[in-house]
């Protein structure tokens, strides 16, 4: 038994049906249609998958120099319980 209860034979009856309707040429056009489109789909999920990365990695650094900023102006602001207080 092959796939599903298909049988190799019945297979190849149905790719020679298919090969005289539809003739070599077009088959071969069609699988390099077929190929050009599953590579084009690739790599526009690479590129999108970068451009994720990129963006992370930009926001990553614009949120280390958000930070490096508000502890730079905390360590510069003096500590008020360092000065007397006056009410008292």
């Amino acid at each position: 038994m092959g796939l599903g209860g298909i049988s190799i034979w019945q297979l190849l009856i149905i790719l020679a049906i298919v090969v005289l309707i539809f003739g070599t040429k077009r088959l071969k056009g069609m699988g390099s249609d077929l190929g050009g489109a599953l590579k084009g789909f690739k790599d526009a999920v690479a590129t999108d998958e970068e451009a994720d990365k990129k963006q992370n990695l930009e926001a990553d650094k614009t949120a280390d120099a958000n930070n490096n900023t508000v502890n730079k102006e905390t360590s510069e602001t003096p500590n008020r319980s360092d000065k007397p207080d006056k009410n008292a």
